[in-house]
């Protein structure tokens, strides 16, 4: 055991005794380890340690006298409850652990989960605009900036991070994600554990991190959340699974299963996914909770005839915590009594549970979370204000530059125009149920801290709704009232600065949306501001890449911004005055339309490759099959050389590349050198380019610096159907450039 649990329940002992009822004996709560404890739970107890509610009374009024809520109640009372998710604050967290600890037989305290996806009080950038950054410290001090407000606060478990890759910006938890690459997506998935978890978990600035959602959630079929997801075991293994593997290497405590069916079963009863191969071949040592509802939905989904079965599936499929489908609390035990479920399952499964309670210090001290004092100076504090600051900004991606557009100058005049430019919430993003609405920094707030040139107008308003996590975004279609006085300012201004795009509740979960270009009627104010004034600098705010083919066409300059967080304002403005200079480079490809969706830069070849000049090619007859920027595209104010590339050994078991970069611009700046593959012969066939390296540098203006990558047999193979990585003898192609399309291409034989 990592800690003296004997000493810790003496101490209940001596604590609590006044409050036991009579029923309840010292000799209940005094044991030595976790199997010690198992030995004292009944079966009814220890099926309670699998059942996960949402919080589902305040504290602060009478217990609940009726239905869901009084069952819920009795449940926590009588020691059936093992987690709670959804309370938030130090008062209640202590309250709930006082009932669970005091008032229960065994006194096995509460874990408190909560989806802290990015920041908590204090908001980073949503996760795909922090991927965007490529910066992998970055990424994971933001996770662990989270943490110590959620740690704050009461919570010790957070649903994060979502590491499905996906290819398909219909889907809006692609917000959530780290695009549509594995290689990158893994090391995104380690960096955001390592930041949640730390070095020490017992640490109370440390809570226990998700891996979610295994497996395939990313790959719905039309990009419809919920969706049924269909896949060979090759995509499965080399695109779905790798960013789940790096994090069950890197301790991630638990995994959540998805909603979808994955070739025609529920993710929640995969007992492939979930007992074969995470829990054996793996040799994961943590526990699989279910996402909200989904053991009941297996009966949606046709796969199970009632909640008797609901319960049997998951249970022996090695789901270990029913999440708010009541399946395990009301039908786990009969179906263990009848020999359906067994009992070696359950065991296992309350083991999984009550070791991450251990490592988080839980038994040392139930009440480690519910620091006052922690409450009022670690949380929204200007030391995290600035890491957010840091990571927003480097999250934006600077797509089009011309005509010296941008930075600007913040002693000329510029005209800002666009209801999201003045809008505190919606920059914000989804998935920030901690935080408080209407509190982050507007581009007009931010822009007019470093320039006095700055005239604004709103112009007609975008969207409407309440700001409410399930809200209804309503998007404004005809009401143009204040279009005139926006074209009015744009047509004697030198430059203008629009913002359009989504608001943050236009993304997320269950928001799927069949069109992705600019919502409503902003192409139309788009193309009529440009009429009058075609010296635009258009700033995008999105949670997903959008159709921004006309703008590209159109428009001098464009800037993807995403959804930034609290700092939003005061990260765009530093880089349109160039304080800071763009560095970013996106993890998703945009298509030129919606209807190149899914669309992905490391594809198969087809037999019938092209380009050609005849019909029979794989190809659209009506537009280009290039996206309009490609995965890892990026630009800078400055301007990056790179020289040419060499390979050290042409032949043989590891090689090793290296080339100059120099930085011949006017401007310090960053480049994510990036380094691709292709297995040109292999069985099965690879894909035409698969990101293997990358490194994020930084060069004054004129200088250079000798970037080195090395290849072996750990980085030039690929998953086997079963699962296993093999590598195959011969020819390679290496490429090196500053994104996927533009690279130098080298040739290597690996024996």
């Amino acid at each position: 055991m990592k800690r003296n649990l004997i000493l810790f329940c003496l101490g209940l002992v001596l604590i609590f005794s006044g409050c036991f009822n009579d029923s309840r004996t010292g000799e209940d709560r005094v044991f030595s380890s976790i199997d010690d404890l198992m030995a004292k739970m009944t079966l009814e107890e220890k099926i309670g340690q699998m059942n996960l509610y949402s919080s589902f009374w305040s504290l602060t009024g009478p217990a609940p006298i009726g239905g869901d809520a009084k069952m819920k109640y009795d449940h926590l009372k009588n020691g059936q409850l093992g987690a709670v998710l959804n309370v938030h604050g130090v008062e209640d967290a202590r309250k709930w652990q006082e009932m669970a600890v005091n008032e229960t037989r065994l006194g096995i305290p509460l874990l408190f989960g909560y989806d802290v996806i990015h920041g908590h009080k204090t908001l980073a950038p949503i996760p795909l605009a922090e991927s965007c950054s490529w910066n992998l410290d970055l990424m994971k001090k933001s996770a662990a900036m989270a943490a110590r407000e959620a740690s704050a606060m009461g919570i010790n478990w957070t649903f994060a991070p979502m590491v499905d890759i996906s290819r398909d910006a219909r889907w809006g938890r692609v917000m959530e994600g780290a695009g549509e690459d594995p290689f990158l997506g893994s090391l995104i998935a380690k960096a955001r554990v390592e930041g949640f978890q730390g070095d020490d978990l017992s640490a109370p600035h440390t809570i226990a991190a998700t891996a979610k959602h295994f497996a395939g959630y990313g790959f719905a079929e039309s990009g419809k959340d919920y969706n049924t997801a269909d896949v060979g075991l090759n995509t499965l293994h080399n695109m779905i699974l790798p960013p789940f593997k790096a994090a069950a290497e890197s301790d991630v405590k638990t995994f959540m299963n998805s909603f979808n069916t994955l070739n025609g079963i529920p993710a929640t009863a995969d007992e492939f996914l979930q007992r074969d191969l995470l829990k054996e071949k793996w040799n994961y040592p943590g526990f699989i909770v279910s996402d909200w509802g989904s053991g009941a939905e297996m009966i949606a989904h046709g796969y199970a005839k009632d909640m008797d079965e609901v319960a049997e599936l998951s249970a022996n499929a090695g789901s270990d915590m029913d999440m708010e489908s009541y399946a395990f609390v009301n039908h786990l035990q009969k179906a263990v009594e009848d020999g359906a479920v067994p009992m070696e399952y359950i065991d296992d499964a309350v083991k999984r549970i009550l070791e991450v309670k251990e490592d988080l210090g839980l038994f040392e001290d139930p009440y480690k979370y519910c620091n006052e004092e922690r409450e009022k100076t670690d949380v929204f504090s200007a030391q995290n204000r600035a890491d957010a600051l840091a990571m927003a900004k480097e999250s934006i991606v600077l797509l089009k530059n011309e005509k010296n557009m941008l930075p600007l100058d913040p002693d000329k005049k510029v005209a800002l125009i666009g209801a999201l430019a003045d809008d505190d919430n919606s920059p914000l993003g989804n998935w920030r149920l901690g935080s408080d609405n209407f509190t982050g920094v507007t581009l007009k707030e931010g822009m007019e801290s470093l320039s006095t040139k700055v005239d604004f107008e709103k112009g007609p308003d975008y969207f409407s709704g309440d700001a409410m996590f399930h809200m209804h975004i309503n998007v404004n279609e005809d009401n143009k009232k204040g279009l005139d006085e926006a074209i009015a300012l744009a047509r004697n201004a030198e430059k203008v600065v629009l913002v359009m795009g989504e608001h943050g509740f236009q993304s997320g979960e269950g928001r799927s949306r069949g069109n992705i270009g600019l919502p409503g009627f902003q192409q139309e104010m788009l193309s009529a501001i440009y009429a009058v004034n075609p010296n635009i600098v258009l700033v995008v705010m999105s949670g997903r890449p959008l159709d921004l083919s006309w703008a590209d066409a159109n428009l001098p300059a464009v800037l993807a911004c995403w959804q930034l967080g609290t700092e939003t304002g005061n990260a765009i403005a530093e880089v349109l005055y160039g304080k800071t200079v763009p560095s970013g480079k996106l993890t998703m490809t945009f298509p030129r339309s919606v209807s190149q969706v899914p669309i992905y830069y490391n594809y198969l070849n087809t037999g019938r490759p092209g380009p050609k000049n005849e019909v029979f090619w794989s190809h659209y007859s009506d537009m280009s099959n290039e996206p309009l920027y490609p995965f890892g595209f990026g630009l800078s104010y400055t301007s990056f050389e790179y020289g040419k590339a060499k390979i050290t050994n042409a032949k043989g078991k590891t090689t090793s590349l290296s080339l100059e970069v120099t930085n011949t611009g006017e401007f310090d700046a960053k480049e994510i050198v990036q380094l691709y593959i292709r297995d040109l012969v292999a069985r099965p066939a690879r894909p035409i380019k698969e990101l293997k390296g990358f490194e994020k540098i930084e060069l004054k203006a004129g200088e250079s610096k000798t970037i080195n990558f090395t290849l072996d047999e750990s980085n030039l193979g690929s998953f086997n159907d079963n699962g296993d990585w093999k590598t195959e003898a011969g020819d390679f192609h290496i490429m090196v450039g500053p994104n996927s399309r533009d690279l130098q291409i080298l040739e290597f034989e690996l024996e």
